[in-house]
């Protein structure tokens, strides 16, 4: 009898260990499941905004409703018993391949996004007046605003005692704007599209002065101001495609000025006409007289008066570091490729075997 008692009682809590040995099982993978990403292979960013006063209840109706949780019932549950007892009122960006315990985290951690950021993307080689189309367009500002703003000499006062690379060389009435070449073309964030043109202007300056400090020494001992060295960089910046043909072309432009000849820059004449480099010029208009035009005859040994558009890092160290050559001529083809000659025989031999084999620019 006792034997019989015995074994009721083993084979009952056998029974007992494997239906709670399945119920941790079932328990687990359920959980494993419950909780992983909705969609692991979906990184679409979706928009979530939990407002102050939320509580987990309505935060894990919100979070089924956009398809980022399997299940509400678990949500409550480890936000309940995993410490995670504050859930931060904010606007997130999560994802579907986020995993429960991961967006759980970032609502625990809080979330600096800001839906209202503006993001400008200026591009090396754009001129002051496209960069003023681009605030217009993404910022409360007018092109309007941004123009007058820049050409207030009361402000480019207070820039140059700001910013130890503006002197009063922006301050020439004879430049279309004084800023040029000034503004280090980037992507940039600001807090929403009220940003003031000013603030824009010396965030971007900010990044500039950064770029200039990597160039101070060379700077220094170059011999040359910081005005001629961003004007010879968006120079380059406009002729030459390449590091290397950007470095070159700095050094054929070196070899002129010493030679006192003018630098005959046709890119340099679409800035002094103010007209976009679409179609070719007349030969009256590339011997405009004007101080940004060096194709004109009075610009003998002579850089522009300014910089002709925004140049990138590149181009500035181009203008630091020319690779020196025995060139003084050079010319591009359709596709960018650059040909250098030493004389004006060359260069004109150069010319015409790009034409005649269909290469040329126009």
């Amino acid at each position: 009898m006792e034997k019989r008692k015995l074994k009721k009682k083993v084979k009952i809590l056998l029974i007992v260990l494997v239906s709670l040995a399945i119920v941790l099982i079932t328990s687990s993978i359920s959980y494993i499941y419950l909780s992983s990403p909705v969609d692991k292979n979906s990184n679409t960013i979706i928009e979530v905004t939990i407002k102050s006063g939320m509580n987990k209840k309505e935060i894990a109706e919100t979070l089924k409703e956009r398809e980022l949780i399997r299940s509400k019932l678990l949500f409550t549950i480890v936000t309940k018993f995993n410490q995670k007892k504050t859930l931060k009122a904010a606007t997130y960006q999560f994802q579907k391949n986020m995993s429960l315990n991961e967006i759980v985290d970032i609502l625990t951690n809080g979330s600096t996004y800001n839906p209202d950021i503006v993001k400008i993307t200026f591009k090396e080689g754009k001129t002051i007046k496209d960069y003023a189309l681009e605030i217009a367009n993404y910022t409360d500002n007018t092109y309007e605003d941004v123009i007058n703003t820049v050409s207030d000499t009361n402000y480019l006062n207070e820039l140059i005692n700001k910013y130890w690379f503006l002197t009063n060389d922006i301050l020439n009435e004879e430049l279309y704007f004084g800023l040029e070449g000034y503004l280090f073309p980037d992507t940039y964030e600001f807090i929403n599209r009220k940003v003031t043109t000013k603030k824009i202007i010396e965030t971007m300056l900010n990044r500039t002065e950064k770029e200039l400090n990597d160039y101070k020494e060379e700077i220094e001992s170059s011999g040359k101001t910081v005005h001629e060295i961003l004007t010879m960089a968006s120079i380059v910046e406009l002729e030459g495609i390449k590091k290397e043909d950007r470095k070159m072309i700095v050094g054929v432009f070196n070899n002129r000025l010493a030679k006192n000849m003018n630098l005959g820059s046709d890119v340099t004449t679409y800035y002094a006409l103010q007209i976009e480099m679409k179609t070719n010029l007349t030969s009256s208009q590339f011997a405009t007289i004007n101080k940004y035009n060096t194709r004109a005859a009075n610009m003998g040994g002579k850089l522009p008066i300014g910089p002709i558009c925004n140049p990138s890092s590149i181009s500035i160290e181009a203008s630091l570091n020319p690779t020196s050559n025995n060139y003084l001529f050079f010319v591009a083809d359709k596709n960018g490729k650059i040909y250098y000659g030493e004389t004006e025989k060359d260069h004109n031999k150069l010319v015409n075997e790009i034409k005649e084999a269909g290469n040329w620019i126009w």
